[in-house]
């Protein structure tokens, strides 16, 4: 019986991990856009307070709106306000509900739109932190860069990004270790993950130890994510 629970426990572990990395495939990227959005400052109708000298509260409103960092924000606002177990239910079980169309009867489809779900939720998470790194780097520093005749670019890429990573390290590696424990929300859909292959042998052999067993399988992840940040840290100790 041990070694069936094992190999169970195994292939959920299988769906939870490819869970993982593919949020952390396309949620930092989509993370990093999203940052870049919420501090945009683009303001298309600044040009109202051309040639005023005294413009109306609403003129003035107007021609500060910045529409890119407003939509962002609310967004992301409402991401992160939300459970991220509704969000899961509502992309998967609402376009059926909606507009009668499943569009994830195809055989990978509840993996798809779990997927997903948790893209979408982990890039709000990450863009909060991609954007207080970078906002974090000295003005200075980017002052320097342009004195030294350095263009927008170069300075992202060898001034603000390198300098980011060091700053968003800690703080990144607490959201990444949360999304392991988070891969147990996919149950929800019926994708067989850790938690759901340990509950099953709870319903049908009427036995409990599965169930804690699963904790082994996380501390052993959690606990490689660990030193895989210590050590990144460590490497990054430099810039002190």
């Amino acid at each position: 019986m041990f070694w069936t629970v094992t190999l169970s426990l195994i292939k959920g572990l299988g769906a939870a991990t490819q869970l993982f990395f593919l949020t952390l495939l396309f949620g930092l990227p989509l993370g990093l856009v999203v940052a870049f959005g919420s501090m945009s400052k683009w303001q298309p109708f600044r040009f109202l307070l051309y040639g005023q000298e005294t413009p109306g509260p609403a003129t003035r409103w107007l021609a500060e709106l910045r529409p890119i960092s407003g939509l962002t924000n609310i967004i992301v606002w409402i991401i992160r306000g939300t459970p991220l177990m509704l969000q899961l239910i509502i992309i998967f079980y609402g376009p059926g509900l909606w507009f009668d169309n499943n569009i994830w009867s195809f055989s990978a489809g509840r993996m798809s739109a779990c997927t997903l779900a948790f893209v979408i939720n982990y890039a709000c998470y990450f863009s909060v932190i991609f954007r207080g790194g970078i906002e974090g780097v000295p003005v200075g520093q980017r002052e320097a860069g342009e004195v030294l005749g350095m263009t927008k670019r170069q300075i992202f890429f060898k001034v603000t990004l390198l300098q980011m990573v060091k700053r968003v390290v800690p703080p990144m590696s607490n959201e990444i270790i949360t999304l392991v424990k988070d891969t147990s929300l996919a149950r929800i859909i019926a994708i067989t993950e850790l938690i759901k292959a340990g509950e099953a042998f709870m319903k049908s052999n009427g036995i409990t130890w599965p169930l804690f067993y699963t904790a082994v399988y996380y501390l052993l992840f959690v606990g490689i994510l660990t030193i895989i940040f210590n050590y990144i840290e460590r490497k990054l100790s430099y810039f002190r």
